[in-house]
């Protein structure tokens, strides 16, 4: 099978601070119950209204979208007469009180790379006219675009790379990034092939991992697609690596994924999937990373995103910071498997 493959350009997700609006609208006579205003640390919230107003504690092995790290208030700094905050206050404030109580709950092992995101739930603005200043600092896993996605079981014991499952597809956001997961019939910037896991023991540098990935991802292409000619329909196998920082913490798994051949530096969207009909089922994750999500929801507020503003890799280089690579605009390489 001729296949093109090419080195990692695009990560999937960013560790991000994602900001919640929590509890409906007050009562004059009394006022909801809210799950959300009265969970403590290692504690799990669910929800499905957008403004949160049906939040239940649950299991945490059970699907969930918010796991309590600790509690602040911020009443000193927020007086009853200062103004609800905005989108950029939101996170600065999530950052000043969140980003540590995360980290001191996962005993310092918080992947800042990984898929856990730290977030906050935080009062709405009926509660912030009354006075109310306290915060549930938390993590969850969140889309590109801030959407929640489901969790299954306490962050302290799961492994936090970021990672999809084979068959999963991820849009093509604004600005040459990689958006949310997506129906693979629309358009995507790429479909998740496979996971890799990495053996135990101390980092493997990235050129390793390159050729280590290299290796893999064009095996289980060949798989994934029975062997089909991705040169011939202008694809390539490109994958994910992991940073010395994810490492450390116990971050080992990687994707494989293939994308369309880049234009200079700029990814380009392409609809359909490559995946062997007649191929063996797909091993997935259980529970299954998600295949799709929806979208963010306008009453919770608009997602806070940390932008780290550091630039991409150098092209053709694998990368794991938060944000996706520039695509390689070397000429993918041609290999033939035999499997």
């Amino acid at each position: 099978m001729a296949g093109a493959f090419v080195g990692a350009f695009g990560l999937l997700m960013l560790s991000a601070f994602t900001s919640v609006l929590a509890g409906g609208p007050l009562s004059t006579k009394r006022e909801l119950v809210n799950a959300a205003y009265q969970a403590v640390a290692g504690e799990c919230l669910n929800w499905e209204k957008p403004d949160l107003s049906d939040a239940q504690k649950v299991d945490c092995a059970a699907a969930h979208k918010f796991e309590v790290t600790g509690t602040a208030d911020i009443t000193g700094a927020y007086p009853k007469e200062a103004p609800f905050p905005n989108a950029e206050a939101w996170e600065k404030i999530a950052q000043e009180n969140c980003a540590q109580a995360s980290t001191t709950y996962m005993a310092g092992k918080l992947d800042p790379k990984g898929k856990y995101g730290v977030g906050t739930l935080n009062p709405d603005q009926n509660r912030w006219s009354s006075g109310y200043r306290q915060l549930r600092c938390g993590l969850q896993v969140t889309a590109p675009s801030g959407a929640p996605l489901p969790s299954f079981g306490s962050a302290k014991t799961q492994d936090q790379s970021a990672v999809y499952d084979p068959g999963v597809c991820v849009s093509l956001a604004g600005n040459n990034t990689v958006g949310d997961p997506i129906e693979c019939a629309k358009p995507h910037a790429f479909e998740i092939v496979g996971v890799v896991q990495h053996a135990e023991g101390p980092f493997v540098a990235l050129e390793a991992q390159d050729a280590l990935m290299s290796e893999r991802c064009a095996a289980i292409a060949t798989e994934y697609t029975g062997g089909a000619d991705l040169k011939a329909k202008n694809l390539l196998v490109t994958w994910d690596t992991r940073a010395e920082e994810s490492w450390a913490v116990g971050s080992r798994k990687a994707n494989c994924k293939i994308g369309a051949v880049p234009q200079g530096t700029n990814l380009v969207a392409w609809e359909g999937s490559v995946r062997n009909p007649n191929g063996a089922p797909l091993t997935t994750a259980n529970p299954p990373q998600t295949t799709s999500v929806r979208a963010q929801d306008e009453p919770t507020g608009a997602p806070l995103h940390s932008e780290s503003g550091k630039p991409p890799s150098e092209s053709g280089k694998p990368s794991d910071s938060g944000q996706p690579d520039k695509p390689s605009s070397s000429a993918p390489t041609t290999t033939s498997e035999n499997r």
